[in-house]
């Protein structure tokens, strides 16, 4: 490595943590914020969905979306979210982490507003113009992934940078609370302003239309926390780490950094800049890549996926769950509006209690325990709790049992957050060279939306097949499989990025001649 790359990286691997390192938590941060109110807010409307455009006069039994319809409505996202983090990750290494990074928060923006606005009256209409705008909000929502990942991991130092993208990813959890509350304050709005008889009392007038504008109004919410956060992404300048190892820049990567990481330079000489590739630099596809990272991309790929047929089958279908062991009363005793407060409640109260806790018990911990056993040790508890609930499911159904259950699944929601939904988001920041660091984050994370995909498509129908029990037992299983290939992800607590990704060590020796002085301030 050259000698002034050299310096400039471990500038940044020693700097002492300044306020800008929380700035670019709190611009990178609000990003997954939006990321997951988009993604789960849809879970809290899906039955209102369904009362408003699918119910036959003259039923018994309230509207529901028809299951085809509603996996395209669960899923979609997620099959726009796969193909941005593919894109968008692949984007980041050749152009650049900051160049595209505003493109995939107005795409947010965008389709957040246009997703509330789904054109048409008939439900055909409707719900495929919602499918539409829903698959390219997941797009940008994808990008945001790899580049959030990958600008927090090359702005951190080595000390404490576990804890600073895991604070990025951690502000998911607000996410899905806000989605709650919101869902919470706009339900109750209407409800107090339009009362209804319940559904089972007055079949037609359950349902007021004024209940059109709930749905659309939750949605259309996502727009406003990445839109307040545009401006201050486009401030930020490229990471220091793209600029010197990638863009071959070490002289104007020094300077960006010394402007918002308060880094005094002295030059005494003029970089030379390297004209030809050097050897070292191996492709995504090659067998050198294979040969150091091969097992290492396997494992942030495997536990990520396995880890989402989790994570988004209990997030998603949550409220299904709640409802087969009546913890949320049966919708034909609740008006339209009822329901979608009583849900939102219910999802408010397992984020507030686990899922919330649990990102933050990772961000205070993940570089004193490290990535590897915090992965491993959430993955075994997973796997414990939902056997806990599957295997005595019918003791959990009883009505003086259902407390118990609720706690034992949010101890599921906890242990996955403080666990792999933290660790797998990590880790593919940290141990992939620069110049493939987007690009393996991105495969990394559209692994897990493949898992998503399975658990947003496979659960709804598994629920509907088998039942909740063997459901949960399919994902205690997933939950085991994960804690075995865990042992394929290394340990990245405490190194620098150059350390683990092997960068040091391969270009040890192509010194170019420069003689930059940095002393962090």
């Amino acid at each position: 490595m050259a000698k002034d790359e050299l310096q400039v990286l471990n500038a940044l691997d020693v700097a002492k943590t300044q306020w800008y390192h929380f700035t670019a938590i709190i611009i990178a941060g609000m990003g997954f914020f939006t990321d997951a109110y988009d993604l789960f807010c849809i879970s809290l409307v899906t039955k209102l969905l369904g009362r408003i455009y699918y119910y036959d006069k003259g039923s018994s039994s309230p509207g529901t979306l028809p299951p085809n319809v509603s996996a395209a409505v669960n899923g979609v996202a997620f099959v726009g979210t796969l193909t941005g983090q593919l894109f968008f990750g692949w984007l980041g290494d050749k152009l650049g982490r900051k160049r595209v990074y505003g493109i995939t928060l107005m795409l947010m923006v965008i389709c957040s507003l246009a997703s509330g606005l789904s054109f048409g009256r008939s439900p055909t209409n409707v719900m495929a113009t919602l499918c539409f705008f829903r698959f390219w909000l997941g797009f940008g929502i994808g990008g945001d992934y790899p580049l959030s990942a990958t600008i927090m991991s090359e702005y951190a130092n080595k000390k404490t940078r576990g804890a600073f993208i895991a604070a990025v990813f951690a502000m998911q959890g607000f996410g899905i609370l806000a989605g709650g509350m919101v869902a919470i304050v706009v339900s109750g709005a209407f409800k107090a302003k339009y009362p209804s008889p319940p559904f089972e009392k007055n079949p037609n007038g359950s349902t007021v239309p004024e209940a059109d504008y709930v749905w659309r109004i939750i949605l259309m919410f996502g727009a406003l926390p990445a839109l307040l956060t545009y401006y201050w992404r486009m401030k930020m300048p490229e990471t220091a780490r793209y600029t010197a190892l990638v863009a071959k820049d070490a002289k104007q990567a020094a300077a960006d950094m010394s402007k918002v990481l308060r880094v005094d330079l002295e030059e005494e000489g003029q970089q030379e800049k390297p004209k030809e590739k050097k050897q070292s630099d191996f492709g995504l596809f090659s067998g050198q890549f294979l040969r150091k990272h091969g097992l290492h991309l396997l494992g942030t790929t495997s536990t990520w996926f396995l880890l989402d047929i989790a994570f988004y089958s209990q997030n998603l279908f949550q409220k299904d769950i709640f409802t087969a062991i009546g913890w949320i009363p049966k919708a034909k005793t609740m008006n339209a509006i009822e329901e979608v407060y009583r849900i939102a409640r219910a999802q408010t109260l397992i984020a507030l209690c686990s899922t919330v806790p649990g990102y933050w018990f990772t961000v205070a911990l993940i570089d004193k325990m490290g990535r590897f056993r915090i992965q491993l040790m959430g993955f075994t508890f997973m796997t414990l709790f939902m056997f806990a609930l599957a295997i005595p499911y019918h003791h959990w159904t009883l009505p003086h049992n259902r407390i118990g259950f609720v706690v034992m699944y949010s101890l599921t929601f906890f242990f996955s957050n403080f666990g792999p939904n933290a660790t797998t988001f990590v880790v593919p920041a940290e141990i992939f060279p620069a110049r493939l660091r987007s690009t393996c984050h991105g495969i990394s994370a559209a692994s897990g939306k493949a898992g998503a995909m399975v658990g947003a498509f496979g659960f709804l129908y598994a629920t509907a097949g088998i039942g909740v029990q063997k459901s949960l037992i399919i994902l205690g299983v997933v939950s085991l499989l994960g804690t075995f290939f865990t042992f394929l992800v290394p340990e990245s607590k405490g190194k620098s990025l150059e350390e683990m990704s092997g960068e040091a060590e391969q270009e040890n020796g192509n010194q170019t001649q420069s003689s930059h002085e940095i002393t962090v301030a």
